[in-house]
């Protein structure tokens, strides 16, 4: 047999098939690695971004999570915990040419009549002005708040040019209620009142998450806005502004200016009507009469007058008497009462019967140096304090004050403040003689102002009694509410008008504290330009129109704010009595 044949074709198919099969075993060993490469980048890539996100990047993660439940502006509650201002979810009217996107025209109808359609919507939108954006071409809104009821009948028109985004909206629960005092929002951001005090605050993430709670009580802002509205339209004033103070802290339970507005239903509209009536001379809805206005309030003074001259020892006996049968010429100024009231008054008289001609004389005797300080003292120079943005600054007389200005200032002329200077000033007089700026903030018990003493104790409890007087016997008798021990003062100032004073018109006032014996609140009801009708008995003057305001508001909110009727109960008068038992003579 030959050494070199040819090898078996059997031997070289098994060679082959052999190496075949290692192939196929070496790939197939390859691809599972690869699989589990794969599958081991995806687990290390998984764990190293789980690693990052719970241990490098903790806090973010939490922050962020916090943020999506939290509404995107914070809540403003009253003292109480009842909501005023809160942020919603809500549709926006947006008008988007370009929505069609075919090159045709942006609506399928004419612009008239979506226009049309909207408005049977939407009442309050004027067809002409919506038709005229739709015309213009150019994206608007044509709306900023939508029901989502409203929504569902836009979306019926069928245009869709008309887009209706969700947008976070400011609710105002409450309507009205403290509209002064909340403001509103524009553009996201607090446009007036305590939402643009606060706005920095309820916007922040890590504050708005814990509601903002103002010092007001909406039991009481309600009633007080109540009896303010009957009594301005029982009178046909033009304006009325009241406010509800604790005299112990400073802070502002109620405050109301009328006429007032709907937070809910400002517009860009109303906004610019707003400019137009400044820019005329006119007061719109959206100003605040309690903090922004300043009036010369009249015989409201006197008592402050009567006080500053106790208070610095210029009257010591209260049996003193006063001349008060005849005018006082000044300057070429008369001094003069609405009609002789007698010959001759003391101070506790000169109060009950209101007498310019003695407040006038105290008022001389005490000095005008000492009365200015005095005032001065009760913040009268300076614009009120409380932390709304509008505040306005009195009419002061500049320089050293002569005589008659010191005499015209007692009683309640040539110083022109706002209703809020007046309540922080009767807050001073009847709590024991401590001023205390004005708060819209809730105060916390032991955490009230210092505050400045203006008046000596004894002098606020001889004020307390005289207050007391003058709604006993005097022109505040139909505030005299009774059981809850009301005691104040009227003010009935005429309007200056082209360098002078126009008699008919007035701005009628009341201060009132209550209850005289242990004084908490003080109450201020003004009237602007009150006018003689059957509900006043024809009188257009304080005791007839503020002063029911007073009397019919206090027992509404007496028993809400812990002060509940007691006939047993009253400020102790007997040294006082005999003063002014008898008439006046």
């Amino acid at each position: 047999m030959n050494a070199y044949a040819a090898p078996s074709p059997l031997g070289t198919g098994r060679i082959r098939l052999v190496d075949y099969r290692r192939r196929s075993l070496l790939v197939a060993r390859l691809r599972a690695l690869l699989v589990l490469l794969a599958f081991l980048l995806i687990a290390v890539t998984a764990l190293m971004r789980i690693a990052y996100l719970g241990v490098v990047q903790p806090a973010p993660t939490q922050q962020s999570m916090a943020e999506a439940l939290l509404p995107p502006r914070g809540e403003i509650t009253d003292r109480n915990g009842v909501p005023l201002a809160r942020a919603f979810p809500a549709y926006a009217l947006w008008y988007n040419p370009a929505a069609m996107d075919d090159g045709g025209p942006p609506l399928v109808h004419s612009a008239d009549d979506v226009a049309r359609r909207l408005h049977a919507i939407f009442p309050d939108l004027d067809p002409v002005d919506v038709a005229q954006k739709l015309r213009a071409g150019r994206k608007t809104y044509l709306r900023r708040r939508v029901l989502p009821e409203d929504a569902n009948k836009v979306m019926e028109i069928g245009e869709l040019a008309l887009e209706l985004p969700r947008e976070n909206d400011r609710h105002y629960p409450q309507g009205s209620l403290a509209a002064h005092v909340l403001g509103y929002v524009k553009d996201g951001h607090g446009a007036l009142g305590m939402e643009a005090v606060l706005d920095d605050y309820l916007i922040d993430h890590a504050q708005r998450s814990v509601p903002s709670a103002l010092s007001i009580d909406v039991r009481v802002q309600g009633a007080l806005e109540d009896e303010l509205r009957r009594g301005m339209l029982a009178v046909n004033a033009v304006g009325a502004a009241g406010i509800v103070l604790d005299v112990d802290t400073g802070e502002v339970l109620a405050l109301a200016s009328l006429p007032d507005f709907d937070p809910n239903q400002v517009t860009q509209a109303d906004l610019v009507r707003t400019e137009q009536m400044v820019a005329n001379g006119q007061m719109p809805a959206v100003f605040n009469r309690v903090t922004n206005q300043v009036y010369e309030l009249g015989s409201i003074f006197k008592p402050l007058t009567v006080a500053a001259a106790i208070d610095a020892g210029s009257i010591t006996d209260l049996s003193r008497t006063y001349r008060a049968d005849r005018p006082i010429e000044m300057s070429g100024m008369r001094i003069r009462d609405s009609h002789v009231i007698g010959t001759y008054l003391n101070a506790p008289q000169s109060l009950i019967h209101s007498s310019n001609i003695v407040t006038a004389q105290i008022a001389d005797n005490l000095g005008p140096d000492k009365l200015r300080q005095y005032m001065m003292d009760l913040g009268m120079n300076e614009r009120p304090y409380i932390e709304l943005s509008g505040r306005g600054m009195p009419l002061w007389p500049s320089g050293d004050w002569s005589r008659l200005t010191g005499m015209t200032v007692g009683f309640g002329h040539g110083l022109a403040v706002s209703p809020l200077h007046l309540a922080s000033a009767y807050s001073a007089m009847v709590n024991g003689g401590i001023w205390r700026p004005a708060t819209l903030r809730r105060v916390e018990p032991g955490n009230a102002a210092r505050g400045r003493r203006v008046f000596k104790a004894s002098t606020s409890a001889r004020m307390n009694q005289l207050l007391r007087m003058i709604a006993v016997y005097g022109t505040g008798r139909n505030a005299n509410a009774p059981g809850f021990r009301v005691g104040g003062k009227t003010g009935s100032a005429e309007k200056p008008k082209n360098g002078s004073y126009a008699r008919s018109t007035l701005v009628s006032t009341f201060a009132a504290a209550f209850p005289m014996d242990r004084p908490r609140y003080v109450v201020i009801a003004m009237l602007d330009e009150p006018q003689g009708t059957v509900a006043s008995s024809y009188q257009r003057t304080a005791a007839w129109n503020a002063a029911p305001i007073v009397g019919n508001l206090i027992p509404r909110i007496g028993p809400q704010l812990g002060v509940l009727p007691d006939d047993s109960r009253d400020i102790d008068l007997t040294d006082l009595q005999p003063l002014v038992a008898g008439e006046a003579h």
